[in-house]
């Protein structure tokens, strides 16, 4: 298990154009399996993934980012071995 910080490093005005793309770009990996949460920061400096998989493949997949791309954004990847979750979760854990 993964969690993705991704945080802006440009002015979120620089970020907007990107978006759409960004948005596309999650939902292709929803599709796939492996994104399973992600949503923004408050404040709004970057958002957050919860991912599962490969870490190679991971890696791969965020390069991919249209804001990583465009570089408008930069992430860091935080591996995790979720052991407890509250009842619906069970799913998350190892």
């Amino acid at each position: 298990m993964f969690i993705v910080s991704l945080r802006y490093v440009v002015p979120v005005g620089e970020v907007e154009p990107h978006m759409a793309g960004h948005m596309a770009w999650l939902e292709k990996h929803y599709a796939d399996g492996t994104f399973i949460a992600s949503g923004r920061k408050v404040p709004r400096t970057g958002g957050v993934i919860l991912a599962r998989g490969e870490r190679s493949k991971l890696e791969s997949c965020l390069a991919d980012d249209p804001f990583v791309v465009h570089g408008v954004a930069e992430f860091e990847i935080i591996e995790c071995a979720i052991s407890r979750t509250v009842e619906g979760l069970e799913a998350l854990r190892e």
